[in-house]
């Protein structure tokens, strides 16, 4: 058993058992995929950097509901290099893209940050909350 100081175990003994088993934040499905891409190093270290900003977006959703799939392509016909990243929530699915493989990760994940924004406040419903400004005379 864990053992914990200053009386900790006995409000752990006290508290729900679905309060002691569950983690905190959600803990996402995530499938990245490299295409012919050079630098995944790179790229690794900012998508698990961004993915840290996104669990604390989505901490109010069960975690075998929150689906990340990305994939980073670059076309061997143009050498065009591609970012795409969908999320999949209960209620919705949010897309991003991006041109390059650096950039256009971090351009697509700030994409898929505000979405999640919106869409969190849409099923909140504050647009129907905000105070009108008085008519001017």
């Amino acid at each position: 058993m864990l053992s914990l100081s200053c009386g900790a175990e006995k409000l752990l003994r006290r508290a729900p058992a679905r309060f002691r088993l569950s983690p905190t934040g959600a803990t996402m499905n995530v499938s990245i995929s490299y295409k012919h891409v050079d630098s995944q190093q790179a790229v690794a270290i900012e998508v698990s950097r961004r993915l840290d900003k996104i669990a604390k977006l989505l901490k109010s959703y069960q975690p075998d509901l929150v689906q990340l799939h990305g994939v980073f392509s670059k076309s061997r016909k143009t050498e065009e290099q591609s970012c795409s990243l969908t999320l999949s929530l209960p209620s919705g699915t949010l897309h991003a893209n991006g041109k390059n493989v650096l950039a256009g990760c971090k351009k697509a994940f700030g994409d898929i940050e505000e979405q999640i924004k919106r869409h969190q406040s849409l099923l909140r419903r504050e647009h129907e909350w905000k105070r009108k400004r008085p008519a001017r005379e």
